[in-house]
């Protein structure tokens, strides 16, 4: 019944174990769509923005969904998010902060920012697991995206 759906998703992740059951979680619901990872904050705004490494990537490159930490190397995910927001190109992508920080503050600047979702990642493979999956069935399969040009 999972399909591919147009677009890949952006994974933001600094923790290479994360990213392995990430990779893993997403696989096992037999979603497709293919897995950029960047590990910083800085490579995510180049690669978003194609720029440095990423300036030669097609401008048409479309992300279904990005999963974006916050705690991340010389760029926060915060920052991140604000330069998102605040680019036409790149506003209206979904964007789920997927991190394990368990802050009052971050939860609030994430939503105050335009982050689509929230969530913490569990600790438990299993658990994390089913969050990732029930992430892919949302934003990858139920969401309708912005249309282009909307």
């Amino acid at each position: 019944m999972n399909k591919r759906t147009k677009g890949d998703i952006l994974l933001v992740e600094d923790n290479p174990d994360d990213v392995e059951l990430t990779r893993r979680a997403l696989k096992k619901q037999n979603i497709v769509n293919d897995i950029i990872v960047v590990q910083d904050g800085a490579e995510a705004l180049d690669c978003l923005f194609h720029r440095g490494k990423y300036s030669g990537v097609k401008p048409d490159r479309q992300f279904a969904v990005i999963l974006l930490d916050l705690k991340l190397p010389k760029v926060d995910g915060i920052e991140v998010l604000r330069q998102i927001r605040g680019n036409k190109q790149t506003k209206y992508l979904p964007v789920v902060i997927l991190t394990s920080s368990r802050e009052e503050q971050d939860i609030a600047n994430g939503y105050k920012l335009g982050a689509n979702s929230y969530v913490r990642k569990p600790v438990d493979f299993a658990q994390f697991s089913e969050a990732v999956r029930n992430l892919g069935m949302y934003w990858l399969l139920l969401n309708e995206p912005m249309p282009k040009g909307g």
